[in-house]
């Protein structure tokens, strides 16, 4: 079995999984770097994580700055090896009933977010984790990227891109000892999900969600899926004519407000 990480980064640490996650970790000998955008709750998780032992820095962040980045996740592994990086930021964005075109800027943003700033998070530490030939990387999709929703097209278009290269890293950085884990949370109390009016499934709060996490990646899981009923019957839509799971999908209402996210910081 795989080793518990010592030394972790988080971004999106300032609410939701990502809060809960670190302090799921949080303990004595533990050393959690933090990143977000609210300087305000940023500094409450890290209380609450030094409050349980751990040693943490925390810094303000925006994960679409690929520059900015690339710095602050090397400083970070330059003062002291990361063992693990989370790729966990992320924002949502879709339709309410009656709407047919996503806001362009929403759109654009969720795809500079949820998967550039993946992308700014993840290629800073591939290089010195490869030349150690240790470390381990998680990468936080969604169900909704399995399989296409009618009421929120561009989050699930990023978060499919998202599955992509997260699979495609763990068979790239397997042979140079380094670990890639696809996370694939279902409904999760987050704030983000409370602006969601729908149906919601299976759904449990951040801090099972990052029991269910931390287990997964201290096992080394290529994929944690959860809930696995949620996560099967997605794949299963997969397989089923398209047009026939189409309409049964818009049968529920839904109503996905759109971020006030835009492209560039």
């Amino acid at each position: 079995m795989k080793q518990s990480a010592s030394r972790i980064l988080i971004t999106g640490a300032s609410s939701g999984i990502g809060r809960a996650l670190a302090l799921q970790y949080a303990a004595p000998g533990t050393s959690l770097v933090l990143l977000g955008r609210d300087a305000g709750r940023l500094a409450a998780v890290a209380r609450d994580c030094e409050a349980k032992g751990a040693s943490v820095e925390t810094t303000i962040a925006d994960v679409r700055d690929r520059d900015d980045m690339k710095r602050l996740v090397e400083e970070a592994d330059a003062r002291a090896p990361l063992d693990l990086v989370v790729a966990n930021a992320g924002v949502a964005t879709g339709l309410s009933q009656g709407e047919i075109l996503e806001d362009p800027g929403a759109v654009r943003a969720t795809f500079a977010i949820n998967v550039i700033g993946v992308f700014n998070t993840v290629e800073p530490a591939i290089l010195a984790m490869c030349a150690r030939k240790s470390g381990h990387i998680a990468v936080v999709g969604s169900m909704a990227g399995v399989r296409g929703l009618p009421y929120t097209p561009a989050y699930c278009a990023a978060k499919a891109a998202t599955h992509l290269y997260a699979e495609s890293l763990r068979g790239a950085l397997a042979p140079h000892g380094v670990n890639v884990s696809l996370i694939v949370p279902g409904f999760v109390e987050t704030p983000m999900a409370a602006g969601t009016n729908s149906w919601q499934p299976g759904a449990m709060s951040d801090e099972k969600a990052a029991r269910i996490i931390r287990r997964g990646l201290d096992r080394g899981k290529a994929v944690i899926a959860f809930p696995l009923f949620i996560y099967y019957a997605m794949r299963l839509f997969t397989f089923l004519p398209p047009r026939i799971v189409d309409a049964v999908m818009l049968r529920f209402h839904v109503d996905v407000p759109r971020t006030h996210e835009r492209e560039t910081p």
